[in-house]
């Protein structure tokens, strides 16, 4: 007797393609982008004597990597796919691609010719990004665990900007034609470092860009970021403009604390100086 194998069930109806979660997979992809070049450029820097065009390559994966965290969070928005697993995901990138990377890069640029306090140094920017990261998974995650709104300020400078005004100075230095671990950097880079590091874990509000609104202010914002984009351009070299933007957004965070902190100040002030209420 010969075996039969079963009919089909011409009839029955294919599985429908869930489009939903098909599309939850795209913003964790250009993620794991961003953790692909942290990661490659890690990489090239982990030598014990790497090359001035590994070092410089490196910055520049870095930059790929900022582009990609730039992306990720937008398209999950567009596609309304963000969830808690995303958030996480997204700073565990971060803390690949925006702390240990560009302190590696940083070290082994420059901070390796003082070699105790430069991995001191280093291992401090790491910390920073990391408890910078932690601390915003908390402020930004609800009680049920689900990523909240983003708000119109984040608290600390946010580990991209920190970890580009590094990868910047490296891409500036390559551009001008300076020598790989320039000892007249060395002082500049250990306070650089240092100062990003604390601005990390610091209170200062810095803007999120996330809840621009098409106004005047806005329009003026953007023709200024432009014509001072193309003065440094033509003034200095290319690469240069990449350090005016992030030192502008972290020059505009720390005057717009500044001017809280006056207003509060000026309210105490008023506040003791309102003679009491006789009885």
């Amino acid at each position: 007797m010969a075996f039969r194998r079963p009919r089909r069930n011409l009839n029955r109806p294919r599985p429908k393609l869930d489009l939903r979660k098909t599309l939850f997979v795209l913003p964790n992809l250009i993620t794991l982008g961003s953790v692909f070049c942290g990661f490659n450029a890690i990489r090239l820097v982990s030598k014990d004597q790497p090359a001035e065009i590994d070092v410089y390559r490196a910055a520049v994966l870095l930059i790929f990597a900022m582009l990609f965290d730039m992306m990720d969070g937008r398209v999950a928005r567009m596609t309304k796919t963000q969830s808690a697993f995303g958030l996480q995901l997204d700073s565990l990138a971060d803390i690949v691609s925006f702390g240990v990377a560009p302190a590696l890069l940083v070290y082994k640029w420059v901070l390796h010719r003082a070699p105790i306090p430069g991995i001191l140094t280093s291992f401090l920017f790491v910390s920073c990004a990391a408890i910078r990261l932690a601390r915003f998974n908390v402020l930004s995650s609800s009680s049920s665990g689900a990523p909240s709104k983003p708000g119109k300020y984040i608290l600390g400078l946010p580990s991209p900007p920190a970890a580009g005004i590094l990868i910047s100075l490296m891409v500036a230095n390559h551009g001008v034609g300076g020598a790989l671990g320039d000892e007249r950097y060395t002082l500049l880079l250990f306070c650089v470092t240092i100062a990003l590091g604390l601005l990390m874990v610091s209170s200062v509000r810095f803007r999120s860009f996330k809840e621009l609104k098409l106004n005047t202010a806005t329009l003026l914002f953007v023709l200024f970021t432009i014509g001072s984009s193309v003065f440094v351009w033509q003034q200095f070299k290319p690469q240069f403009v990449l350090i005016w933007l992030l030192s502008m957004y972290v020059f505009i965070g720390l005057v717009e604390t500044l001017r809280v902190l006056g207003r509060r100040l000026r309210g105490l002030d008023e506040r003791n100086s309102v003679p009491p209420v006789p009885h």
